[in-house]
């Protein structure tokens, strides 16, 4: 048949540049023993480049689409269709058309044939492409074949298939166009199979769409189709449609719809058996290509005949065990209000410094709870304390633990694992120690930049991983956590008690406002301090506004007040410099590293504050939290037994007040430390890059810890193996993290239920009391805040790296956070209304709307 063209049972899917991604798998599909896969050819890309050859302007044009925004639709409109115009015009050459039309006569010149396009980046693990490229069903005879074949080349210049492209950064130019060609079969019935659940992930259950007639009418959603789901061999839920219209194949060619019988409008399209053996043909399927499949099928004579299967490409992966058992995990991404995916670098240097094992997937996370779960003696402790910094992960454990089964129950042989928080800190209220603490600290941090100096090579990475155990030292010291505990249950105390003798809730709010040692809060007054040095000097706010490098501090210099501006900055930078978003990933870019993300912060404090209002915010929240002891005290001391209770509650106050901001600091230690490793490590890494071991510095973010040790010591590196990560890594910042995951993949999803909000209201947990109306500001990126009075902040999630944006709004939403969790801390220390763990509410409130932020209570109002 020559290289335009290849036959089915010659294709297998390592031939996905030469048949596309649909050619492979049917390619594929066709070996598989029991799975029938209708009689066909592919069209090779070898002819579609031939045909671009042919098309020399289509060159310059490539060019134009390449540097369009994918947000740009009339010019993607417009350059994609002058392609498709010039692609379909072309005379499909001699020898390519003998090719196709030779092949066609091994199926039956005058066959009905299905042309389906097949592009290069098409159903591939990482990205399906579904839908993007054209088909068309019954095509009759040689000229029609090759006239839609050219259609199927010019639809890989679609403006769906282009804008999908420039969205997720496929070169125009790399992408090629194969054609599948099939003998059209007529079936009784067609629909999909899903493998797994795609609400829910869960890989054990199966998914059955089924209608009459072809399965373009259930594609298109021009009818309701039958549903099933299967779990074991067994349906488990059933669903059948009435059914209006069915697509059917007419015999001259093309398809029409066509009226179903009324009294057949009930009836199911398969029989139950029929549905259990589909999915066990599915299953068979799965198990060959290693990963759950979206499965296009038709049933002719009884028969299953798969004509399409891909894989699913927006399920969250499942963290490997090692065994057969159940397992539960819950997200350490939604503790840390991080849950971007994180570079196989950055995951590893955090697995070396916490104390808990770890479990990864899709670039995140995970913390096996299973065994806490089983015992008896922990698992209401567990459920407990992460209920109270997140109450949807209370719930879906909860909802894991009511399946009978799922997690057997341990005989409950003693007091079972030690859970954080439960036990009660035992530390004496000693201001003392927090500030030796931090002392200690800092005098770590300070040996470990004079000592890293000298190292290189393997010492260096045996230097940093002997630090690691001096970080963790640091991290889990013994008074450390009793301080942080102490500031925590003092917390739960005062919330708790004060709402039951006054009704007064989440009293300990205001009083944590001006603490001492919050690092964090203090990292956002100072850079109000930053604004009050700059906002004098008009050259230099001109200047800043306008700053698109990297470069700018010491283009300050020749400007009226630029030395100033250029101090104040860098000393801002020397103290928290190491602070980005995504801090605990240390292949995140740091502030020291890109300073002009501070710029649209500091532009926005010179804007709308005073001189002074870093000072004069610390005293007013300080003098709020003063006046709210008094009133709190006051109140208790006139109950019939008020006087020990306002003694204790006094007692408690000071504890608040004395631990509570040292929340902060051992995280901002461990990302100080972090840098300084960076710093190194990138050092060590331009080393290598200069002997040819690395292609650029960057790629050992692309490394685990371990695997840069031995990168360093043999001076040799798997170059594919750090582009498969990079590969990998691109297609897990598309996935959205659960917080509490199963072995089976079910991402479970907890509710609030709750009955007690207006209607319309967006609930969440409350963290920082308080009611505010205002603007809402939808912001994804910190780099792009512009802020006004009186916004309110509606984002993904916080870490301290946002904290600065907190002294310039009214009020906090996120979709991500827990009662102690950064974003909160601030909050409360600010003042500031805040509500966190409110499902999908950078969709739900729109840029600019007006709301009513209830950080009582609990929950969002949209007013506009």
């Amino acid at each position: 048949m020559g290289s335009y063209v290849l036959g089915l049972q010659e294709i297998d899917q390592t031939q996905v540049a030469v048949v596309g991604g649909k050619g492979a798998h049917l390619g594929e599909l066709s070996r598989i023993d029991g799975v029938r896969v209708p009689a066909g050819f592919c069209v090779t890309t070898d002819a579609f480049r031939r045909i671009v050859e042919d098309a020399p302007s289509i060159d310059d044009r490539l060019d134009r689409l390449s540097r369009l925004n994918p947000d740009d639709r009339e010019a993607i409109r417009t350059g994609s269709a002058e392609i498709r115009r010039i692609l379909e015009g072309i005379v499909v050459p001699d020898d390519v058309a003998a090719a196709i039309t030779g092949a066609l006569a091994g199926l039956g010149e005058r066959a009905a044939c299905a042309v389906r396009s097949s592009a290069t980046a098409e159903d591939l693990p990482t990205a399906s492409f579904a839908g993007q490229q054209d088909t068309y069903l019954n095509v009759v005879g040689p000229a029609a074949v090759l006239q839609h074949v050219s259609r199927c080349w010019a639809s890989l210049f679609t403006e769906r298939a282009v804008t999908y492209r420039l969205r997720n950064g496929f070169d125009h130019r790399k992408v090629h166009m194969a054609v599948v060609v099939q003998q059209m079969v007529f079936p009784h019935a067609a629909g999909v199979l899903f493998t797994a659940d795609l609400v829910t992930s869960n890989r054990k259950l199966a998914s059955v769409e089924a209608s009459f007639g072809l399965g373009e009418a259930l594609v298109s959603g021009l009818v309701n189709a039958d549903a099933y789901q299967v779990r074991n061999g067994e349906i488990v839920a059933k669903s059948v449609a009435t059914k209006e219209l069915a697509i059917h194949a007419l015999p001259t060619g093309g398809t029409e719809e066509q009226a179903i019988d009324p009294a057949r409008r009930e009836e199911p399209a398969l029989t139950d058996a029929q549905v259990v053996r589909l999915v066990e043909l599915g299953r068979r399927i799965e198990a060959h290509f290693g990963r759950p499949q979206d499965i296009e099928w038709c049933l002719v004579d009884d028969g299953f005949q798969i004509v399409q299967s891909r894989p699913i490409t927006t399920l969250f992966p499942i963290p490997e065990s090692g065994d057969e058992e159940n397992h539960v995990y819950v997200s350490v991404g939604h503790q840390q209000m991080m849950t971007d995916p994180m570079k196989p670098l950055g995951l590893s240097l955090w697995q070396l410094t916490t104390s808990r094992p770890m479990a990864e997937a899709g670039g995140r996370l995970f913390v096996d709870v299973t065994r806490i779960l089983a015992s008896p003696a922990s698992r209401d402790g567990l459920v407990e304390v992460l209920g109270k910094s997140d109450p949807l992960i209370r719930d879906a454990l909860r909802a894991v633990l009511d399946r009978d089964g799922f997690i057997p129950s341990l005989p409950d042989e003693g007091p079972g694992e030690s859970i954080p928080g439960v036990a009660p800190a035992t530390i004496e209220t000693d201001p003392d120690v927090v500030t030796e603490l931090i002392g200690l600290g800092e005098a770590s941090v300070a040996a470990l930049k004079r000592d890293i100096r000298a190292k290189s090579g393997s010492g260096l990475l045996d230097f940093v991983l002997a630090d690691l155990q001096e970080l963790r030292r640091i991290l889990f010291d013994p008074r450390s956590h009793q301080v942080i505990m102490a500031g925590m249950q003092t917390t739960w105390w005062l919330n708790e008690n004060l709402q039951e003798w006054l009704g007064e809730k989440n009293a300990a709010d205001t009083l944590s406002q001006s603490v001492a040692h919050n690092v964090t809060s203090e990292m956002g007054l100072a850079l109000l301090d930053v604004a009050d040095v700059i906002r004098p000097h008009s050259e230099v706010v001109a200047f800043l506004q306008d700053v698109a490098g990297e470069g700018f501090l010491d283009e300050l210099a020749d400007l009226e007040g630029g030395p100033e501006a250029r101090d104040a900055i860098r000393a801002y930078l020397d103290r928290y410099g190491m602070r980005c978003v995504g801090e605990i990933d240390i292949t995140r870019p740091r502030w020291s590293e890109r300073p002009a993300t501070l710029l649209p912060m500091i532009l926005t404090n010179i804007k709308n504050f005073e001189p002074g209002a870093g000072a004069r915010r610390f005293e007013q929240g300080r003098q709020e939290a003063s006046n709210k002891e008094e009133e709190l005290l006051e109140r208790l001391r006139a109950l019939p037994d008020g006087e020990p209770k306002a003694e204790e509650t006094k007692r408690m106050i000071d504890r608040l007040r004395t631990f509570i901001g040292y929340r902060e600091y051992p995280k901002y230690g461990m990302v100080s430390r972090y840098f300084v490793y960076k710093q190194a490590l990138l050092e060590e890494a331009e080393r290598l890059v200069a002997a040819g071991v690395l292609r650029e510095k960057e790629d050992i973010f692309f490394l685990r810890f371990q695997e840069l040790q031995d990168v360093v010591r043999t001076r040799q590196v798997d170059d594919e193996l750090i582009r498969g990560r990079a590969e990998a890594f691109r297609s897990y910042q598309a996935l959205t993290p659960p917080r509490v995951l199963t072995s089976d993949g079910e991402a479970v999803a907890g509710a609030y239920r709750r009955d007690d909000l207006p209607p319309g209201a967006l609930a969440g947990l409350p963290v920082s009391a308080g009611t505010v109306e205002g603007r809402a500001r939808v912001i994804l990126d910190v780099a792009q805040a512009d802020l006004e009075p009186g916004d309110i902040l509606v984002t993904a999630h916080t870490d301290p790296s946002w904290s600065p944006l907190f002294v310039a709004i009214a009020g906090l939403v996120t979709e991500v956070g827990g009662l102690m969790t950064h974003g909160a801390v601030i909050a409360r220390e600010y003042g500031l209304p805040a509500v966190v763990g409110v499902e999908h509410a950078t969709h739900l409130i729109r840029d600019g709307q007006r709301i009513r932020v209830n950080g009582t209570d609990g929950y969002i109002e949209i007013l506009t």
